[in-house]
């Protein structure tokens, strides 16, 4: 149902440096850009990422209790994910661990826009 997520920000190349790290671990790259806007993804494959600066020129703002969540297949990507975020300007907002005795595995951060992620992914639950 998703096509893809927008963040704003107040410095785009900077973004930029950060999403395209990120990109990486997920096999993708840019898949649009103009001036103003980048996205990130495969055309006609799962959601992607974009980042842009406001179009009302107004200054981009984090969304408070707003996250976006990119999903991997191990408790390894994950880590490499959130220490890859951490390494290009990304913030820590929860180290990578188990949450919950579910199987949910995630890694929390924010981009240096302060915009809030995490890498996750499911695995065996806990008894």
């Amino acid at each position: 149902m998703i096509g893809y997520v927008t963040l704003g920000t107040n410095d785009l190349p900077r973004a930029a440096k950060f999403y395209d790290a990120i990109a990486g671990h997920f096999g993708v790259g840019r898949m649009m850009e103009f001036e103003t806007f980048i996205a990130w993804g495969a055309m006609g494959g799962a959601p992607g990422v974009a980042a842009t600066v406001p179009f009302d020129g107004e200054a981009a703002t984090v969304g408070n209790g707003t996250m976006v969540a990119l999903q991997v297949d191990s408790p390894d990507q994950v880590k490499a994910v959130y220490d890859t975020a951490l390494a290009n300007g990304g913030s820590d907002e929860g180290a990578p661990g188990p949450r919950g005795d579910d199987g949910f595995y995630a890694g929390y951060f924010r981009d240096p826009d302060g915009n809030k992620l995490n890498a996750f992914c499911m695995v065996a639950p806990s008894s």
